[in-house]
């Protein structure tokens, strides 16, 4: 060796670090998949805890779709209510206070308003009832709620 420190021959090649490998992984890596697994467990029993919660709209809805009377659109309405809120709450209502009960519920005004105010009458009724222009809006009023409204956990 020369004294010379621009000599080529004094070089030395390069040493590269050991590169780190994929596995075993860190202990970091490890709680954060922990973390996250947690998480996916939590998300997936909310979901299906929501699923089942909701099982009673699907059914709801299954039955309106199923109707060939309009009678009983009320009664279906006040099945599913009882389910959302409990007998104790529903039970008791009738007439104008259900429907004033599926508005509050429903955050809307169409039960004591609109067309869905003629639903509670039409077992009763003989005479001309309501167009089918109404009933259709009623229905889908029906629909709507059953879809929207938010339950008493929910």
């Amino acid at each position: 060796m020369t004294g010379d420190p621009a000599d080529l021959a004094n070089l030395r090649d390069i040493v590269m670090p050991v590169t780190i490998p994929w596995w075993p992984l860190a202990p970091g890596i490890w709680i954060l998949l922990a973390g996250l697994l947690a998480a996916a467990i939590v998300a997936s029993l909310r979901a299906f805890r929501h699923y089942q919660a909701n099982a009673y709209r699907r059914e709801a809805i299954r039955e309106l779709d199923g109707l060939t009377d309009m009678t009983g659109v009320m009664p279906l309405l006040k099945r599913a209510a009882m389910a959302a809120y409990g007998r104790e709450n529903v039970a008791s209502l009738s007439g104008d206070a259900f429907l004033g009960f599926l508005d509050r519920t429903g955050r809307t005004s169409v039960f004591t308003s609109g067309p869905a105010r003629l639903l509670p009458g039409l077992a009763y009724s003989t005479g001309a009832g309501p167009t089918s222009g109404d009933l259709d809006r009623a229905v889908a009023d029906a629909r709507r709620w059953l879809r929207k409204h938010r339950a008493r956990d929910g």
